[in-house]
């Protein structure tokens, strides 16, 4: 199964959950007791911040995509230089040294989202997805201050 079908059918049971959540909520909203009212709120409340986040995580990765094609149309994708064991999994040597230069790279031109693009590439393959996220966040924000920058000028 790849990612993108797994996240499709987790966005569908989340939005499956958040139809019941609502159901629950009109039930215990109901039956007039101040408990029932109280948890009855909350059950209105959770399904809206399920969507506000299955919201960001599609924003985000079509964001990254588009980065993704930008770059790949530039021929600046990062290339798969990574050394594998024999079972087929990156070297955690390797993947820590293309991380080091990827990091310099970041360091020496702070401005450029390509370098922080494949900055977060590198964490990903060095296994620190966190990190990664975090970094791809910061490639799409500089992209889109030097777009804007750029249809201004």
């Amino acid at each position: 199964m790849t990612s993108r079908t797994g996240f499709f059918i987790l966005s569908g049971v989340l939005l499956l959950v958040s139809l019941i959540c609502v159901g629950e909520g009109v039930q215990l909203l109901a039956t007039g007791k101040p408990l029932g009212i109280g948890i009855g709120i909350c059950a209105f409340v959770i399904p809206p911040i399920g969507v506000w986040f299955l919201r960001q995580t599609i924003r985000f990765g079509r964001a990254s995509e588009q980065l993704s094609r930008e770059l790949e149309a530039e021929g600046g994708l990062p290339v798969d230089e990574l050394e594998r064991t024999s079972g087929g999994r990156i070297d955690r040597a390797s993947a820590d040294a293309v991380f080091a230069r990827r990091q310099v790279e970041a360091e020496a031109t702070p401005g450029d989202w390509r370098v922080w693009f494949r900055l977060a590439v590198a964490y990903a393959d060095a296994g620190d997805v966190p990190r990664a996220r975090k970094t791809m966040q910061h490639a799409i924000k500089l992209h889109a201050t030097t777009g804007a920058a750029a249809l201004a000028g």
